[in-house]
């Protein structure tokens, strides 16, 4: 099979069959060896055929820090990720560090999609120039915690009095190891963002009782927010 490269580096967030999804982290250090290392994926991955087919996608944003890359990955299940990495990961990987070497691979952890909402006013026209990572981390394995503090969210989302209109969607992810909760947001712009963050009144935080709830979770431990711009996404072609 040939590889499709998507249009607006997004991945069907909700596609059927996805029963896996990977995130990690690559640290380049720069943000011109941000872009270095983007195209030499993307050198790389269309020079051959697509590896398996339980991949389903892949796809890679930049951060706005100007360090690191964003990896996100679907697939059928853990099997499928277990035969990429025995039988091709080593070498696609040397051609990269090839082209871009001292690349530090960080944090691949494992997640299935729980929840997904978006906007509906919104509709499918809107492109996302942002995509935004919060990663939620609780004190223990406790999987009704996770789906508990995501239902949390949405409950609180729908008692936003007025939610900032960039926001386009929230896909909400529980780790396999029932520690960690990821919500992939998508927005118009990192401005857009911003401008919700900075804004708690109007926006994300909004001071209501709901807020409080998943604010003040029991055994929440931290979460952290970091936004990226879409760069490459790509899938099997016919």
């Amino acid at each position: 099979m040939s590889v499709y490269v998507h249009p607006h580096a997004r991945p069907d967030l909700t596609r059927p069959g996805v029963g896996l999804v990977k995130v990690s982290t690559w640290r380049v250090g720069t943000p011109e060896r941000q872009r270095a290392a983007v195209d030499a994926i993307a050198r790389t991955w269309q020079s051959r055929p697509w590896p398996v087919d339980g991949l389903l996608s892949y796809t890679v944003h930049i951060g706005s820090d100007g360090d690191t890359l964003l990896h996100y990955t679907q697939w059928r299940g853990e099997e499928d990720y277990r035969e990429l990495v025995r039988t091709q990961r080593a070498e696609r990987n040397a051609e990269i560090d090839a082209a871009v070497p001292g690349i530090e691979r960080v944090d691949l952890r494992s997640y299935e999609l729980y929840r997904s909402g978006s906007r509906a006013d919104a509709g499918e026209s809107r492109v996302p120039g942002c995509v935004v990572i919060v990663d939620v981390e609780f004190d223990g394995p406790d999987h009704k915690r996770q789906q508990a503090w995501v239902d949390a969210v949405f409950e609180a989302l729908d008692s936003e009095p007025a939610p900032h209109p960039g926001g386009i969607s929230g896909h909400f992810h529980t780790s396999l190891d029932g520690t960690r909760v990821l919500n992939y947001a998508e927005w118009e712009s990192a401005r857009a963002h911003e401008e919700a963050m900075a804004a708690p009144g109007d926006g994300i935080g909004s001071p209501t009782p709901q807020w409080h709830r998943v604010q003040h979770h029991p055994g929440l431990l931290r979460s952290t927010v970091t936004r990226y711009a879409p760069a490459l996404s790509m899938s099997a072609g016919a």
